[in-house]
């Protein structure tokens, strides 16, 4: 028997790259260029291939080099947007997570449990509060017809059962817990390289590290950003897919960009987490700093959702006040609060909320970006270059199929309709066969049904088999198999995408060497 291999037409690599980039530039029209390949862009170039449409797909840096990377990994049913009735926001967010978790995603996307504490910070009012506001999240998930054994229902907790799922928390005055499940993503930025390899499994160019010098209807100016060379390509369709950096390349557009921070802690510093936590933000009716443990020995603590002016950097800053803010909200319910000097890492990342273009002094837009609509916005330029900004993470399906169809209707195209809604990615199966796999469940939730073919290249070499960094559950035929097949082109496309590894400087430090040495196996493999 043959030992299993990728998803055929998947894979990305280094040769192909500079085979699909020479087609691209050689002067022929494609159908749709899509420049960005966060959430959005990626399934853009998926969506408009899946419709037979001939894609090519660029992006300056990496796969899920920008915003897509830096969430809070989840993939959330829309319970914040009832409170502020958006209710179309809620319910297309219900829906898009039930198409991920069912059936779009369900290796990389499962259910994730959260305790809510009831300190006595949390008054009954609130309490009562956040009870209707759970129980109504399940009333999406029915309208969104997700099934109750891949979402359970909330329910109340004695302080025991409280304690027994969330240890760190403070026993004192502690009266119980409300239990509530969402949607919780392995890795967004995997979730992204599955979108891509996905799109590349359906003829699309994926093209990495060519940079969108200028934009047109007709196509794009670009610059290959490992060799300086510039070009052009040639477009029907065009579709502006780069977040909160849409407007460098479209007119018209603004963008109120927010961030949101997350520190990254070690597991053991709060000991077995079997739930997420929501902790209530003093003064806030309904906002929350999330405790998510990732099962790789590290837990993250966020978000906050701090307006940013200024110029965009490709990767934002932590200032020590949102990491002062975390640890303070984090300490009001911990037994044993944690100090600074024990945050390993820390992110954060820019959400691309669309600007209505009114004044917050004159009451035309919220003051605060946690008050901006989380609406995602479709715009076509008056040369034809479609943009698509604003969502998030849950929905950027619904946006990248909206964008498509879009651009279609801008040029008076046709194609057929969007089969995105039940069409697999990369890795994607039925939960039976998933489970029946004979390989870890770490490797099934990172890599579906390709995880015997990752654990086949240890097998072939042992020393593949070893951890990248002790202590850490990545193994070195992880870092092999990116370079192979999933577009990583040097150390910190696998360190800081292909893997998390890098969201601890410390750790990335110590990985560098195996990176390089993974890039070396797979360049020798390629030969």
């Amino acid at each position: 028997m043959s030992r299993p291999e990728a998803v055929p037409g998947s894979s990305l690599s280094a040769a192909r790259r500079t085979r699909e980039l020479a087609e691209a530039a050689d002067g022929r029209v494609c159908d749709v260029l899509v420049v960005g390949l966060g959430a959005t862009g990626a399934g853009a170039a998926l969506d408009a291939a899946a419709r037979g449409l001939d894609v090519v797909a660029v992006d300056a840096h990496d796969l899920a080099f920008g915003t897509s990377r830096w969430s809070s990994k989840l993939i959330h049913g829309g319970l914040r947007y009832l409170a502020s009735a958006q209710f179309d926001v809620a319910h297309e967010s219900a829906v898009e997570r039930g198409v991920l978790m069912t059936r779009t995603a369900p290796h990389l996307v499962a259910a994730q449990p959260f305790v809510l504490p009831l300190t006595p910070l949390v008054s009954r009012a609130q309490a009562s509060l956040a009870w209707a506001g759970f129980r109504a999240g399940d009333m999406l998930r029915l309208a969104a017809r997700t099934p109750r054994q891949v979402l359970p229902a909330p329910r109340r907790l004695s302080a025991t059962e409280a304690r027994h799922l969330a240890p760190a928390v403070r026993a004192d005055g502690l009266r119980g817990g409300l239990l509530s499940w969402d949607g919780r993503v392995t890795d967004d930025a995997r979730l992204v390289t599955a979108l891509a390899r996905t799109a590349a499994a359906h003829g699309a160019r994926v093209l990495t590290r060519v940079r969108a010098l200028e934009l047109t209807g007709t196509g794009a100016r670009v610059r290959d950003e490992l060799t300086g060379e510039e070009g052009g390509i040639r477009a029907r369709l065009v579709i502006n897919a780069t977040g909160v950096w849409a407007g460098e390349l479209a007119g018209g557009i603004r963008i109120r960009p927010s961030r949101g921070t997350h520190l990254v802690l070690r597991s053991e510093r709060l000991g077995t987490l079997p739930a997420g936590l929501h902790i209530p933000i003093p003064g806030e009716t309904n906002r929350f700093v999330l405790v998510l443990p990732q099962g790789d020995g590290r837990v993250y603590v966020g978000l906050t959702d701090e307006p940013v002016d200024g110029p965009l950097p490709d990767v934002p800053e932590v200032p020590e006040t949102d990491i002062g803010f975390l640890l303070d909200v984090l300490g009001s319910v911990l037994d044993v609060p944690v100090h600074r000097d024990e945050v390993v890492g820390a992110f954060a990342g820019l959400r691309p909320l669309l600007d209505a273009g009114g004044s917050a002094s004159a009451g035309d837009a919220p003051a605060r970006t946690s008050d901006i609509s989380r609406r995602h916005a479709v715009l076509t330029s008056p040369d034809g270059v479609t943009t698509v900004v604003g969502g998030k993470l849950t929905t950027y399906r619904r946006m990248a199929q909206d964008a498509v169809d879009a651009a279609l209707a801008a040029r008076g195209l046709t194609a057929r309709p969007s089969p995105t809604a039940e069409l697999p990615l990369v890795g994607a199966a039925a939960p039976g066969l998933l489970r029946s796999l004979p390989v870890p469940r770490r490797l099934v939730r990172r890599h579906g049904t390709e995880a015997p073919a990752v654990r086949a290249l240890a097998e072939r070499d042992p020393a593949l088999a070893e951890p990248v960094l002790p202590g850490h559950p990545v193994t070195r035929a992880e870092l092999v198999w990116a370079a192979l097949h999933e577009g990583a082109l040097d150390a910190a496309d696998l360190l800081d995408r292909r893997t998390r590894i890098g969201l601890v400087p410390e750790d990335r430090a110590e990985a560098l060497a195996t990176a390089h040495d993974a890039l070396e196996r797979a360049t020798a493999a390629h030969r």
